[in-house]
């Protein structure tokens, strides 16, 4: 079996790698929810939308699930700390979601203008909420949370749901929405022809402009705005068993650049966020639709990678008491979890990857409104 410090660094990309499935995979399905009520004129033009994502968007939704139990079985602490804290806006999240499965069982079941106009509404919420939630959280995570531990090492969260809606957080919000939303549009483009084909193209390069103008204004933010990182000032032991208070911590407002400032390959990463989002924009204004999908999906792998490696090794900081933040090193399960947890992952990821792929290869190509009006009576 792998080493204990190994298995935590595996973990930490393992969990990295299954947010950026998640953004990838269910982000396309939550842009189109997202775009469905601007990109679609009227019923058939929406029922093209809609059923460009309806095969799959359930199975996208793995990867949500997945990332979930991977969080509460690799970063147990974490998991119980960002539920604490979190746990309106986590319930936000839920609600949303509610309307996805709903939505797209029921819209097309009664044929009423109003009925359909009602759940049209309903898998935009259920598209554009999450992201936006997720958004918000990564930026309190760059900030802090506020929460500490007591002598029995249960967390306790100090803040309010309200103290979680602050300006830079809700940039990042801002930088989420608007990245989902370009690989929704993006998505649609490919999967769509005609008018709706060219208004999903135009959603797309639009949310490009913003996602890339949020992202830059957030990390100029990070520098100059005076918001304070983390270090670690103690020695780690990077085999020793968990414990998250085991450790001393300073805020300085160049903690987020050592990591960089140490490796300078990793500005690969924003760079490669910013020229993805701008790649994919100008390919699917030329109509290659399938590289720009491409490309704006190696944008949002390099925009979350560059939140993760600008916080390594920590995982949730702590406003409240910095000594107490959760890291890769002292936040995880027993060696032997991780271990057997990791040779699960190293089974069934590629044939989950396989599947998703064999699906989207079986139901390839455009979906018209053509298609639509011979098909009635078809699921969405």
């Amino acid at each position: 079996m792998l080493d204990y410090p190994t298995l935590k660094i595996l973990w930490w990309l393992l969990v990295g790698v299954l947010l950026i499935g998640f953004a990838v995979m269910d982000g396309h399905d939550m842009g189109v929810g997202t775009l469905l009520p601007f990109v679609g004129r009227g019923d058939d033009e929406r029922r093209v939308v809609i059923n460009t994502v309806g095969p799959h968007w359930d199975g996208n939704q793995v990867w949500f699930i997945t990332g979930g139990g991977a969080l509460f079985a690799a970063w147990p602490l974490v998991y119980a700390t960002a539920f604490s804290g979190f746990y309106w806006a986590m319930l936000a999240v839920l609600w949303a979601l509610f309307f996805r499965p709903v939505g797209f069982d029921y819209r097309s079941k009664i044929h009423n203008a109003t009925w359909r106009a009602t759940w049209d509404w309903g898998l935009f919420v259920g598209g554009a909420v999450p992201p936006l939630i997720f958004g918000v959280a990564f930026g309190n995570l760059l900030q802090g949370v506020p929460f500490q531990f007591d002598e029995f090492l249960v967390s306790r969260y100090t803040g309010s749901f309200w103290q979680l809606l602050n300006p830079f957080a809700l940039l990042a919000g801002v930088v989420s929405s608007a990245m989902i939303t370009m690989h929704g549009g993006t998505y649609l483009a490919h999967r769509t022809e005609g008018a709706i084909q060219a208004r999903a193209a135009k959603a797309a390069v639009g949310a490009t402009l913003v996602t890339v103008l949020a992202f830059v204004a957030a990390g100029l933010w990070l520098r100059l705005g005076g918001i304070e990182g983390y270090a670690i000032t103690s020695a780690v032991d990077p085999g020793a068993a968990p414990d998250p208070m085991a450790k001393t911590v300073v805020r300085s407002a160049e903690a987020w650049w050592t990591n960089y400032q140490h490796q300078p390959l990793l500005w690969a990463l924003p760079v490669l966020g910013v020229a993805g989002a701008l790649l994919a924009a100008a390919l699917v204004a030329a109509r290659r639709t399938l590289a720009a999908f491409v490309a704006s999906a190696l944008a949002m792998a390099g925009i979350i990678g560059t939140a993760g490696a600008a916080m390594f090794p920590f995982v949730m900081p702590s406003s409240t008491l910095p000594a107490a933040s959760l890291t890769v090193w002292d936040s995880v399960s027993s060696h032997l979890t991780l271990g057997l947890m990791f040779w699960a992952t190293l089974i069934f990821m590629p044939l989950i990857v396989f599947y998703t792929g064999w699906a989207y290869r079986v139901m390839r190509g455009k979906v018209t409104v053509e298609h639509i009006r011979a098909n009635r009576h078809t699921a969405y």
